[in-house]
């Protein structure tokens, strides 16, 4: 069955949420020293060359303020095995990095232990989105776990994973 509604916000969202994405960490390190993270599903590839990814923040997500301000950052790729640290990343009030392993990457910004890959990127710019910025990035380095690991993803309000489909032609 086919359900059409106006368009409010609440159906909006759930509409939204039939698309299934990945689940990212940005990552920072503040003017202070102190690791910014928040997790972000609105990830997505722009261009090859140049080298430029996209996502998305909430105006009023904490720490969005603060990324705005810094030059360098990080987006690390989960995996299926990480919905832990997307929870975390993604809940206010609490030391999102105790415990989590973590090495500084080129530019400084924390990279993930475990995560199937990462940016390490630098502003290109920001754009508005309605209640959101657009955090449009160059990639300066890149790098990808070489073993098989599925990626998290978040469907329907959930986290999930993914299995191939075999096509027969």
């Amino acid at each position: 069955m086919i359900v059409t509604s106006q368009t409010t916000t609440l159906a909006l969202r759930q509409v939204l949420s039939q698309f299934a994405t990945g689940v990212t960490v940005v990552t920072a390190i503040t003017g202070n020293g102190t690791p910014l993270g928040m997790t972000v599903s609105s990830f997505n590839s722009v261009s090859l060359d140049p080298p430029l990814i996209l996502f998305s923040l909430s105006r009023r997500a904490p720490g969005c303020q603060t990324l705005l301000t810094l030059p360098f950052y990080a987006v690390n790729v989960l995996s299926h095995k990480q919905a832990d640290l997307s929870g975390r990343f993604a809940t206010a009030g609490i030391d999102k990095w105790q415990g989590v392993n973590w090495h500084r990457g080129d530019n400084g910004a924390p990279l993930l232990d475990g995560a199937i890959a990462s940016f390490e990127c630098r502003v290109h710019r920001h754009d508005d989105g309605g209640d959101h910025i657009i955090f449009l990035s160059e990639v300066l380095r890149h790098r990808h776990q070489e073993q098989d690991e599925p990626p998290l993803v978040f469907f329907r309000g959930g986290y999930h994973g993914i299995a191939p489909v075999n096509l027969r032609r």
